[in-house]
Order: structure tokens, then C-alpha cells, then sequence
């Protein structure tokens, strides 16, 4: 232990200080958090700032994919800073990701987990099960990919795909629901007039 010390003593600090925010102007602070969202587009900014919740649905996969997503809540992906939050309830959710090719006992659940979201919804296949089958396509139990049952919007390939794929096809969902929200207000204005 005395050794420890004695080398942490030697070595001095390692780390390297940073910008400390008390010797800043307040007009220079002000610069350092607008830099750069000013670069991003009114509408990218309008479409970044609002948060999505995802109901994930496991219908029969071998829980890689289920993996992968938990580690997009750890500290290195940080899911929560794009607005993402996962819920419990359907009625919540603005995003249905699904995993697994689909078994025979849970397409009645699959159904009513869709159904049960609110307007406008998106269907996220996550994994090579949930995109066309796999393996598992051709066998007694499966009845092939969600999109024999379900709409999908954006398929995530891979056994497992990494979580930075996954993240990156959240992201499209938020473009993706911007597009749908714009086609339901125009129909709302074209029954108004």
C-alpha cells in the first residue's frame, strides 16, 4: 500500500484540467451550448427535440437482440440522451420494436400490442428473425418475419445487429414519425375544409 502511494506521489496528477466555466464570460458560456445546435436545421432541431417510447416485444427470439438493447442503456450509448425512453404499456408508445421470428402463440399478441398504440405508430424489425425468418422460418413453429403480420417502417438486420445499428434505426424513426405526423395533419385539414 505504501508502495501506492508513493508511485501516486511521484507521478503527480494525470489528468489534464479542464475549461473551468467560473473563468468564462457568461456571453462565452452562452456560445459554448448554442455553437452547435445552430448548425442543425429548424426542422432537425424540431424533429431531435421530441422524445419517443419504445414497447419492445420478444416473439420468440434467442435474446441476443434483447441483449443489445440493454446495452443501449449503458453510460457508452446513452439511449435517453436522443429522447428514447422504453414503457411497459402499448397505449404509451409510440414505437414497437420486435425480435425474433414469429411463433405460432404469439401472433394474437403481437396484434394487440400493435393495435393498442396510438396513431401514428412505428414498426421496428430488429434482428435477422424479425427482418425475414432466419433459421427458424421453415419450421412447425415459426410462421416467418413481422412482416407477413405487421407494417414495418425500418428493418434492423443482423444476428444480433450492434447496438450502434440499432441506434442508428431509432434515429430514422424520429424522421420517420415527423413524415407520418405531417401526412395526418394534412388529412386533418383537408376533412376541416
Amino acid at each position: 500500500m505504501f508502495d501506492l502511494l508513493v508511485h501516486w506521489i511521484k507521478t503527480g496528477k494525470l489528468t489534464t484540467s479542464t475549461i473551468s466555466l467560473y473563468s468564462l464570460e457568461p456571453q462565452d458560456i452562452k456560445q459554448l451550448n448554442l455553437s452547435r445546435i445552430k448548425q442543425l436545421s429548424p426542422m432537425a432541431r424540431q424533429i431531435l427535440s421530441r422524445s419517443l417510447n419504445i414497447r419492445h416485444l420478444d416473439v420468440g427470439s434467442c435474446n441476443a437482440e434483447e441483449a443489445e438493447l440493454l446495452a443501449l442503456s449503458n453510460p457508452y450509448y446513452d439511449l435517453t440522451r436522443f429522447g428514447f425512453e422504453f414503457t411497459a404499456s402499448p397505449r404509451h408508445a409510440d414505437i414497437l420494436t420486435v425480435s425474433g421470428p414469429i411463433t405460432r402463440h404469439l401472433v394474437i399478441a403481437m396484434k394487440r400490442t400493435y393495435h393498442a398504440m396510438p396513431h401514428p405508430k412505428i414498426v421496428v424489425a430488429i434482428g435477422d428473425g424479425a427482418c425475414n425468418g432466419s433459421l427458424y422460418a421453415k419450421t412447425y413453429a415459426c410462421l416467418g418475419g413481422i412482416d407477413t403480420f405487421l407494417p414495418v417502417d425500418v428493418y434492423i438486420p443482423g444476428d444480433p445487429p450492434s447496438p450502434q445499428e440499432i441506434l442508428e434505426g431509432l434515429l430514422k424513426c424520429k424522421l420517420i414519425l415527423a413524415s407520418k405526423e405531417d401526412i395526418a395533419q394534412e388529412k386533418e385539414s383537408d376533412h376541416v375544409c
